[in-house]
């Protein structure tokens, strides 16, 4: 699973990046450790309610952890941070998203955590601590991952909006640390991705990052979920 991330890029960058027409509302500042139920940024393209033909795309904040909108409430949302690629266009909490809520979920990168091998007898204190390792593209550029979004409107009337990332098998590069990573939207694709008319095929337009990830050890400050700061992605340099 994709359970912690950073994002730091900001609204100007996302808007040379994505070609943005509206920003919707304050966004989440840049965070260095992002955890489930924290708010996220997201690209989205909305319908224009006054040119029904036509769509604007813009930054949005959501929820991390998807609320679907029959929910009788949104205390599942921590479960639903994920969604799985192979059953995604089957699960009920996630196909109506896939047909017209798709968005972009821009990253710096995303952690996992690797336990050593340990004589399985000992007890569980007395194994050594799972190693954080940030994965992240190799060039510098950011990750795209695939998102769905929805609206979930509680019995008083407020409307939440939610999100959850699509996760594959893990490609060799970084299946070593983990079996699932976050499924990408490569740039020639991101219109269709986008695209809340196309309903569907919508599947088909994911790839994973694969071979283009990167991977090294990060400081076990990020298995906190307070803690926060560009330092927690800096490279653990062993003395």
């Amino acid at each position: 699973m994709c359970g912690r991330y950073a994002a730091s890029a900001d609204a100007e960058l996302l808007d040379e990046i994505f070609v943005i027409d509206e920003v919707d509302g304050p966004l989440p500042p840049a965070r260095y450790n992002i955890a489930p139920t924290d708010p996220v940024v997201a690209v989205v393209e909305r319908v224009r309610k006054d040119a029904p033909d036509e769509v604007t795309r813009k930054l949005v904040p959501l929820r991390w952890g998807l609320v679907p909108s029959w929910s009788k409430d949104a205390k599942g949302a921590a479960r639903l941070i994920n969604a799985r690629f192979e059953t995604v266009a089957e699960k009920p909490a996630f196909r109506r998203a896939l047909a017209a809520r798709r968005c972009l979920l821009p990253a710096d990168g995303y952690y996992e955590w690797y336990a050593p091998a340990a004589d399985a007898d000992l007890p569980a204190s007395r194994r050594p601590p799972k190693q954080p390792f940030f994965i992240h593209p190799s060039d510098g550029s950011l990750l795209a991952m695939a998102g769905l979004y929805e609206f979930w409107k509680s019995p008083a009337g407020e409307w939440l909006a939610t999100c959850t990332i699509i996760t594959t098998r893990a490609a060799d590069a970084v299946g070593h640390i983990h079996d699932r990573m976050p499924m990408t939207v490569p740039p020639d694709r991101w219109d269709a991705w986008l695209d809340p008319t196309l309903t569907d095929g919508a599947c088909d337009l994911l790839q994973p990052p694969g071979a283009a990830l990167e991977a090294y050890a990060v400081s076990r400050l990020v298995s906190t979920v307070g803690n926060d700061g560009p330092e927690l992605i800096e490279p653990l340099h062993e003395s």
